[in-house]
């Protein structure tokens, strides 16, 4: 289980790069990025398919990144998340969080033997100045014991 420190770690670790920021808006990975930046996180999307998604500068892989960027967000389809943690550990990213839905064991397997800070089975929404359903989910999960401690 993650754990309270884990999440404060990666929440500490900006400039962040988002992978799967859509350009629908329609999409989660689109909603998402919107809500992390206007709540003012230091976010970068990545997409391989844009050059701009609400008035940032998207980079077309992980690759291509500043160096200066610490964390990394990934909200790909689960067959791609593995190659994205491969990526980024060979851009020295060690702190990674897998949004719920975009894990796979072979993603995990990528981490295992590194020290990569990976935060999986938590919404990155719930944790980084939620608010509305945001909140609400996040006060469920502690009134049941299940937020992270």
């Amino acid at each position: 289980m993650v754990s309270l420190k884990q999440i404060e770690e990666f929440l500490a670790s900006e400039p962040v790069a988002m992978v799967g920021v859509s350009r629908n808006p329609k999409k989660f990975g689109y909603a998402a990025f919107k809500e992390l930046k206007e709540k003012g996180m230091n976010i970068i999307p990545v997409n391989p398919y844009a050059d701009e998604i609400l008035g940032s500068e998207v980079f077309k892989d992980i690759r291509s990144l500043p160096s200066d960027v610490k964390g990394l967000i990934i909200m790909t389809k689960k067959d791609q998340t593995a190659g994205v943690i491969r990526d980024a550990r060979e851009k020295g990213i060690r702190q990674i969080w897998i949004q719920q839905m975009a894990d796979s064991k072979e993603a995990i397997t990528e981490t295992e033997g590194s020290d990569i800070n990976l935060i999986t089975k938590e919404c990155i929404l719930m944790h980084y100045k939620p608010h509305s359903i945001h909140k609400f989910h996040k006060a469920i999960m502690k009134f049941f014991g299940r937020h992270p401690k």
